[in-house]
């Protein structure tokens, strides 16, 4: 039998949501606006770290943009039935979520009045260039690709441009890692691994999103989600964030390994003050560790809502190791004279102690409000609830491990 959805996210409860959004959206837009009016001095940002708070925010965003349209890509391209349903959403996340990240990002560096330079004048020897083509396209494609699965007519070509966006979404997601990855000055980056980690991350944080809000729509309804979904899609998200741990192990194991990247292994691991303390805490203990006992032992799994809880503290984790890997890898100095002590009036050569400032707070939450409102918007005007069929599902034993 079908479970038929209506969109009761309506009246007052509509108008809730999408009011806390647009509030901490404005609260974002208030915290940009006050650092361009007064520079970027009254942030925490300076000459050595100038990729902040907001930016581990935005690369979240975009990160976890890209993988939450995987859960499409497991129902479309590659015939999962329990994962079709559920297409539509997944592809407005990845919206919603890229263009809440690119929001951050923009606002933070100032003067998106001229990212139409960037996108007419593509510097194609620039990592940051590609990305001018990278996530447009991807908005693209991934629009075609809701159109498609909503629109029964069409259907029939969802797949090849499902195979498309899957393709793009690998490729945008390189590019993201490459950005870090082909940094050569830093000794937190410059590493072959970064891009495929980041792909990674990308399913482990997008799954988690859309578990939190899946989660959400059908509370909205009154409708709970049926056990054996929930519970192949937890134990999914518990093989990704085993394949992030594995990735970042082999990341950190391969900088130790070489001499010259003890000392800023020994920084970030041991010595680096918050640094040490986020990576262990937030994103080992609480980011993996945590989550995986909720989602593979039966004493833990019996806990109310377990799989939301993993869902929430993948999210920590992953904001976490984005703050150890991109702040500190800025805050760690770099190794300009090998061999030599360097000092100068810049600080050269100096840990630095970035502390981000409440403007940088307010965009960086602001992005999450983004994200937030647009995706109350667009499940209220069109329905991308999932639909399940649960008797055909049964019938294709579609819902066992």
């Amino acid at each position: 039998m079908q479970t038929e959805i209506n969109n009761r996210l309506e009246g007052q409860s509509f108008y809730n949501l999408a009011g806390l959004g647009a509030l901490v959206s404005l609260l974002g837009v208030a915290g940009a606006f006050y650092m361009e009016h007064n520079g970027h001095q009254v942030s925490g940002m300076n000459n050595q770290v100038f990729w902040g708070l907001p930016h581990v925010f935005a690369i979240f965003l975009i990160v976890a943009a890209s993988g939450v349209l995987n859960v499409a890509s497991i129902g479309t391209v590659f015939g999962k039935k329990m994962y079709k349903p559920r297409g539509p959403l997944s592809g407005l996340l990845a919206i919603t979520l890229l263009a809440a990240g690119l929001f951050v990002i923009m606002l933070d560096l100032g003067r998106a009045d001229r990212l139409i330079i960037a996108m007419t004048h593509v510097n194609w020897t620039s990592v940051f260039g590609w990305n001018m083509v990278l996530y447009p396209v991807f908005f693209g494609l991934v629009g075609l690709y809701i159109w498609l699965l909503m629109e029964r007519k069409m259907y029939k070509f969802a797949k090849p441009v499902g195979v498309a966006a899957f393709i793009w979404r690998l490729v945008m997601t390189t590019g993201t890692g490459s950005i870090f990855g082909f940094v050569v000055a830093r000794q937190a980056y410059q590493s072959a691994v970064i891009a495929p980690m980041f792909i990674i991350m990308s399913f482990a944080w997008g799954l988690a999103v859309f578990l939190i809000v899946q989660r959400l729509v059908f509370g909205w309804n009154n409708i709970e989600l049926h056990e054996g979904i929930r519970r192949r899609m937890n134990n999914l998200l518990g093989t990704f964030i085993a394949a992030v741990f594995y990735f970042v192990v082999v990341y950190h194991l391969t900088n130790i390994y070489f001499a010259k990247q003890t000392a800023f292994e020994q920084f970030i691991l041991l010595d680096g003050g918050i640094f040490p303390r986020l990576f262990w805490g937030g994103y080992l203990t609480l980011g993996t560790i945590v989550p995986l006992l909720l989602l593979y032992v039966p004493s833990f799994q019996r806990i109310q809502g377990s799989g939301i809880i993993a869902s929430v503290l993948t999210i920590v984790g992953g904001l976490s190791f984005l703050y150890v890997f991109i702040i500190g890898g800025q805050a760690y100095p770099l190794d300009m004279f090998p061999g030599m002590e360097v000092t100068s009036t810049f600080f050269d050569g100096h840990i630095d102690h970035y502390v981000p400032s409440l403007p940088e707070i307010l965009l960086s939450i602001g992005g999450f409000g983004v994200a937030f409102t647009m995706t109350v918007i667009a499940v209220r005007v069109l329905k991308f609830m999932p639909q399940d069929d649960i008797a055909k599902l049964q019938a294709a034993d579609a819902l066992h491990d």
